[in-house]
């Protein structure tokens, strides 16, 4: 009997050429597929941004809920302007509590200045920190930096002589209540976005009433290369606030006394409550609104609301937005 016939199937593989199709349209997946994931993520950090900001903004309410006024940027007693009753403790320091932070509000004692005792200064605080901040650390055992400032206003944020606040909606002493904002709170700066670790000069003796146009001509004064926004318990303005002299994202060189310069930075002309020998006469202070977010800063407005003003807003209607009493109305702006 004959064998039945065998039918032989042969499997062939990819060929070189099909392979190399196979493979082109994965990385052309891969490339069209990337930077929607990036902006995805992007857009992911700016709505985390915005609800950190919107938090702060209902501690604000919630703190003023308790003692009737909003915080001050930090005390000074005038009567003894060396002493350490309510120390130099920020904005950030006294919502805490509004925050979910109990634990470090209770070790903080304000009759002591912030670094001593107990202090919570080298502590990270989740809601303090864009998750766009690049850096995002400590340094050492001395403090943990914030990337969200308070308005302290245009320019003149505090007097040493007379003490006399600026016109932002903190500074030095301040007790806001909601009927003290003449323009009304939805068009009041509360905070803004700033960047850690910014270079600034500080302590020069340049600063008048007229807004500067820049800061290359301001040489007084030592330039600190990376100690602006370090330090999130310490309530002066270089440190946790911000103003409007330039607006959002604005690019601002600094140089400091013997030439030393920076490509990006702040300025003041001397820190707010300083020993009389070290500041007198009032503090001016360039310290700009930045941001990680492409084209944007993310700021929280004093009614507790959050927004994302674009770096190409009006430097007056931006001014205008920082001051808390002004009596302009600027609610159909454009942010």
């Amino acid at each position: 009997m004959a064998s039945p016939i065998r039918t032989v199937r042969r499997h062939h593989g990819f060929t070189l050429i099909e392979l190399l199709v196979v493979v082109a349209i994965i990385a052309l997946l891969i490339a069209l597929l990337l930077p929607a994931v990036q902006s995805a993520r992007a857009a992911a950090r700016r709505t985390h941004c915005r609800n950190n900001l919107k938090q702060i903004g209902l501690a604000l309410h919630n703190y003023h809920s308790t003692f009737l006024v909003f915080p001050p940027a930090f005390c000074l007693n005038k009567e003894d302007p060396t002493g350490t009753q309510g120390g130099q403790w920020s904005v950030h320091a006294r919502i805490l509590p509004y925050v979910e932070g109990f634990g470090l509000y209770d070790r903080i004692n304000f009759d002591d200045q912030y670094t001593e005792g107990e202090s919570p200064a080298t502590d990270r605080v989740a809601v303090y920190i864009c998750p766009s901040e690049v850096n995002d650390v400590g340094r050492g055992v001395e403090h943990y930096p914030v990337t969200y400032g308070f308005n302290g206003g245009t320019w003149m944020v505090w007097d040493n002589d007379t003490y006399f606040q600026g016109d932002g909606a903190f500074g030095p002493n301040s007790s806001g209540r909601p009927r003290d904002f003449r323009d009304g709170m939805s068009q009041t700066l509360g905070f803004a976005e700033v960047k850690a670790y910014t270079p600034y000069v500080r302590d020069g003796s340049d600063g008048t009433d007229t807004l500067p146009s820049s800061l290359t001509g301001l040489s007084a004064g030592s330039l600190k290369p990376d100690t602006g926004h370090t330090e999130w318990v310490d309530g002066r303005v270089h440190q946790t606030g911000f103003t409007s002299v330039f607006g959002p994202n604005a690019v601002t060189p600094i140089e400091g006394s013997g030439g030393a310069t920076a490509v990006d930075g702040d300025y003041t002309s001397c820190r707010e409550g300083k020993l009389p020998s070290t500041c007198t006469g009032p503090t001016y202070a360039a310290v700009t609104a930045r941001s990680y977010h492409s084209g944007i800063v993310n700021v929280v407005f004093m009614d507790g609301s959050g927004h994302s003003i674009s770096n190409e807003i009006d430097l007056q209607v931006w001014r205008r937005l920082s001051t808390s009493n002004e009596g302009i109305d600027v609610s159909t702006a454009q942010y």
